[in-house]
């Protein structure tokens, strides 16, 4: 029989004293109650309780073992009910990982969040590395490019979009491409994480996929680094829509080939387990889904 059940039937009859209480209080059968005892009885190779027809009396041994199973059952209580509370009340350290370019998404919601949930303190790392969630203790990655580990469970953000953008400058001296197959006599600056390489996907004026194979002097991981030699004039570059909203708005650079969409892509929450998620992460996505949808401005696809 179960450890644990026999030992919560033992307290009961002790504390209803008898067996037929314990009967009634446990909603089991008396039979089934004497049984547990049994058990634990000879499991143990004593005897706990002392059996007349009227009534049961601890043994000394019993007495002793009365006042130990008591204090394990009232520690597993007590330990639910931290359990419990921890579930339902966010608090704990969030372990969460980013990539660089959504850090500015990122930094005012966990300002107003660890501000609603003063119980919750974050531990974030920015980097553009594929991260092992599990093998890391990460509790949540938040990402504009899908992570290669299927397993996770993603819940989507917000959607949006490379452009083909580059400075008034830049096209000045080499001329704008109107279409995708032009970009093979420009400088096309590639990021590391872009997923097809270098060939630049697009969807075409009547939403047809395009794709053009491209060449460029520079190879990085690190979007800021495209964008400033992009403003500098030393090339062209795919960034997400909302790397260069304020960049376009304010004419520093430039968007072409307006007809020709990037491929979509999401950014996504990722976090390994499906049930039983804890309330600090359950809670941040949640309070993310808020967030990005009143602040979907910073992603339109058209800036």
């Amino acid at each position: 029989m179960d450890r644990l059940t026999s030992l919560t039937v033992f307290t009961r009859v002790v504390d209803c004293g008898g067996f037929s209480a314990a009967a009634r209080r446990l909603n089991m059968s008396p039979t089934m109650v004497s049984n547990h005892v049994q058990a634990l009885e000879d499991r143990l190779g004593v005897r706990l309780l002392n059996r007349t027809t009227r009534k049961v009396s601890l043994t000394e041994i019993g007495q002793d073992y009365y006042e130990r199973s008591s204090q394990i059952l009232a520690d597993l209580e007590e330990a639910d009910r931290v359990a419990v509370a921890l579930q339902a009340t966010p608090r704990g350290t969030l372990r969460l990982h980013s990539s660089m370019s959504v850090v500015r998404f990122l930094a005012p919601a966990i300002s107003e969040f660890t501000g609603l949930h003063p119980a919750v303190s974050i531990d974030l790392i920015v980097g553009e590395r594929m991260v092992d969630m599990v093998e890391e203790g990460f509790d949540l990655a938040v990402r504009s490019l899908p992570l290669p580990d299927s397993s996770l469970i993603v819940r989507r953000l917000t959607s949006w979009r490379n452009m083909v953008c580059g400075s008034p400058a830049y096209f000045e001296r080499h001329g704008t491409p109107r279409r995708p197959g032009d970009l093979v006599h420009h400088n096309c600056m590639r990021h590391a994480s872009y997923p097809f390489g270098d060939e630049w996907r697009f969807e075409g004026p009547g939403g047809e996929p395009v794709s053009v194979r491209v060449n460029g002097n520079v190879l990085t991981n690190s979007q800021e680094t495209l964008r400033r030699l992009a403003l500098d004039g030393r090339g062209l570059f795919i960034p997400p829509t909302f790397l260069v909203a304020d960049d376009l708005r304010a004419g520093r650079l430039v968007r072409v080939m307006e007809g020709y969409l990037g491929v979509e892509f999401a950014i996504n929450a990722f976090y390994p387990h499906r049930h039983h998620v804890s309330a600090k992460v359950r809670c941040f996505i949640d309070f993310l889904v808020e967030r990005f949808a009143e602040h979907r401005r910073w992603i339109e696809l058209n800036p």
